[in-house]
């Protein structure tokens, strides 16, 4: 099991869509809300993502597909 760190910044036109739900139901992954700031133009997070590397990164690009700034902060095995 594997545990990363994305720092995802949202658009405007991507605030309010619920993608942080959707990848924790698409992908076995578990997400953890560590900070972030939302206002109506702009939003991003530091978002903790822990399951296999493989479901960890197929929800990275799944993100990234969407319109997402995906950064890795920081990663970890367990």
């Amino acid at each position: 099991m594997a545990t990363k760190v994305l720092n995802l910044t949202f658009p405007k036109k991507k605030i309010k869509e619920p993608l942080v739900y959707q990848i924790g139901h698409t992908f076995k992954v578990v997400t953890n809300i560590i900070k972030a700031n939302v206002t109506s133009e702009y939003g991003w997070l530091l978002l903790e993502v822990e399951g296999d590397a493989s479901e960890i990164e197929k929800a990275s690009r799944y993100l990234a597909e969407k319109g997402i700034i995906v950064e890795d902060i920081e990663a970890e095995e367990n």
